[in-house]
């Protein structure tokens, strides 16, 4: 089993989620995705994983959530998705990816679900 997770070193969920899946002696990818933020195909393909509408994945917290307008109902999902590949901290953390199923680590044991 080899997994992929979206990470962010300075979260502690994401820590949490990536110790809890180390425990577990599986082969993990990590992408650093402020780093490394995923394409606009990606983006969709763990849309589509995860079941969510584009809003459902983001930080709506973040000052840039608000700044950009977000919330707008009028913002269309492709309009989300480029927010999302453009500012990647506004991407949800951590994801992972195992085949074709995926998770959000909140709380980290969620992604237990998957593996």
């Amino acid at each position: 089993m080899s997994l992929t997770i979206f990470h962010n070193p300075r979260c502690s969920k994401s820590r949490q989620t990536l110790s809890l899946i180390q425990e577990k002696n599986i082969d993990i990818n990590i992408i650093e995705y402020l780093k490394t933020p995923p394409n606009i195909s990606q983006l969709k393909q763990i849309l589509k994983q995860l079941g969510y509408e584009p809003r459902q994945l983001m930080r709506k917290s973040e000052q840039i959530y608000k700044d950009l307008d977000l919330g707008n109902e009028n913002k269309t999902a492709e309009d989300l998705i480029i927010a999302m590949t453009q500012n990647p901290i506004l991407i949800e953390r951590p994801i992972v990816l195992s085949g074709e199923k995926a998770a959000i680590g909140r709380p980290p044991e969620s992604v237990l679900n998957i593996l």
